[in-house]
């Protein structure tokens, strides 16, 4: 007895040193990537009515659900006035803008402000008087580091004032254009006297300067947040792209409900570190390939919808010709290819030298179980023929079984420049996003959004 109670004794501090869970400081918070899909109506660019449906959150390990990810209520990714980039095969197209969050039938969605991508700033021209010499150099626009912005709309109509005015030529040096200072003038004092410009040292901070701070409360107008976030700038806590003050946008556009026929789709990303454009869109060494593997999918599309054209009877043996002409006859009465509906045809190169990965989408007309809905994933082989690699077959009465796989773009969600397809498994009342990777000619599902998977496995 006397021993175990000795062992247990030296045993206890050791397990009383283990804190049962490893916390990480604000620094040390990891850096963090969104990937979302922004649903709009109207025109791209100025939407009659949008909402943005949060997906993932790569938190530099692990793909984690968007929509509840940090919810503090609302989830990291839907944080007031986090900024998105709106992408099209990998290319920026636009910015959307969070500024409220809410939840729709039991899921939290974004609404915000669609912005148009900041133009580039014109290249600085040297405003000093002819004949005055720089007295750090003549060449203002070189790549010599400065800690001053040279070249400001109201610094050479002070310098001006000093030398016609004063006469003891102080207030001509405090206004030099070229000479080195760690401050930088408001707007106001661009059109002050050269006495207002003297005490603009100790003007408000640059609004230029990059930031990740919020916006100050009294910018807010007209914005209806559902759900305060307090704590959402806790130092802890990671943090993904944020909007300048100056670009704010307009108010909170009309709430997108339900899915409406006009609906369009767009990938957005959000990241806390800027990273180079990847583009996904796949080049055809030969134009003509491309033609040749949209009409073999489209073949594989019919017969996997039951659309494959019954050939006509062939002629009984004593009326059969042999010349040009009835053959020509035979060939013009055959049927034409039945149609595919809303047929989609997208080629991306996923990965650098990856080659292309083909995706089609396509249903018929009808109801019930006679609308089918088809989705095809396939690469081409080394002898120019159709490999699928991924086919998804569903009818109407069957959705919440085997949901409608809508393809909305490629994404690379985590930020190792490889892209994933990113997929809407919409069913009759519910949906969900799911991320799938394509590597060495097999298809996996990497992740689905949403408390459970509705999507059965596909096909093939």
């Amino acid at each position: 007895m006397l021993m175990a109670v000795a062992a247990l004794l030296v045993v206890l501090p050791a397990g009383a040193q283990y804190p049962g869970q490893v916390t990480k400081s604000g620094q040390d918070a990891p850096t963090v990537r969104a990937v979302g899909v922004l649903e709009w109506t109207g025109e791209e660019g100025h939407p009659k009515a949008s909402r943005l449906v949060p997906v993932t959150v790569f938190d530099g390990q692990d793909l984690q659900d968007g929509g509840i990810y940090l919810a503090r209520p609302a989830p990291l990714a839907l944080s007031n006035e986090v900024e998105y980039e709106l992408k099209q095969d990998g290319k920026t197209v636009g910015l959307f803008d969070i500024n409220s969050a809410g939840q729709e039938q039991g899921s939290w969605v974004g609404f915000g402000v669609w912005k148009p991508l900041p133009k580039s700033k014109p290249a600085a021209t040297k405003t000093a008087q002819s004949g005055s010499k720089d007295v750090w150099g003549d060449d203002t626009q070189s790549d010599r580091p400065t800690l001053h912005r040279k070249a400001h709309s109201g610094d050479a109509k002070d310098a001006g004032a000093g030398d016609r005015g004063d006469s003891s030529g102080s207030a001509g040096q405090a206004a030099d254009p070229d000479r080195p200072t760690l401050h930088k003038k408001t707007s106001s004092d661009s059109n002050s006297d050269a006495s207002t410009a003297s005490t603009s040292s100790s003007s408000a901070p640059d609004p230029d300067r990059p930031t990740l701070s919020k916006k100050s409360a009294k910018k807010v107008e007209d914005v209806g947040y559902v759900e305060s976030l307090p704590d959402s700038t806790a130092s802890d806590r990671p943090r993904l792209m944020r909007g300048k003050p100056a670009e704010q946008g307009g108010a909170v556009l009309p709430t997108l409900m339900g899915l409406p026929p006009d609906m369009h789709q767009s990938v957005a990303v959000s990241d806390a570190k800027n990273r180079p454009e990847h583009l996904w869109s796949y080049s055809w060494s030969n134009p003509d390939d491309e033609a040749k593997m949209k009409a073999e999918m489209e073949d594989i599309a019919r017969k996997a919808l039951g659309l494959t054209p019954i050939p006509p009877p062939a002629p009984p043996a004593s009326k059969r010709t042999t010349t040009p002409a009835s053959r020509k006859t035979r060939l013009a009465s055959a049927p034409p290819p039945a149609p595919l509906v809303d047929e989609q045809f997208r080629v991306f190169e996923l990965a650098y030298g990856s080659g292309a990965t083909m995706v089609l989408t396509a249903h018929t007309d009808g109801q019930g179980t006679q609308q089918k809905f088809v989705t095809l994933v396939a690469q081409p082989d080394l002898y120019g023929k159709v490999v699928v690699l991924l086919k998804s077959v569903t009818d109407a009465a069957h959705l919440d079984d085997a949901p409608r796989m809508r393809l909305v773009d490629a994404v690379d969600a985590m930020a190792d420049n490889r892209g994933e397809l990113l997929f809407e498994l919409r069913g009759a009342t519910q949906r969900q996003f799911a991320l799938y990777r394509v590597l060495r000619g097999q298809v996996n599902k990497l992740f689905v959004s949403g408390p459970g998977a509705i999507a059965s496995p596909v096909n093939e």
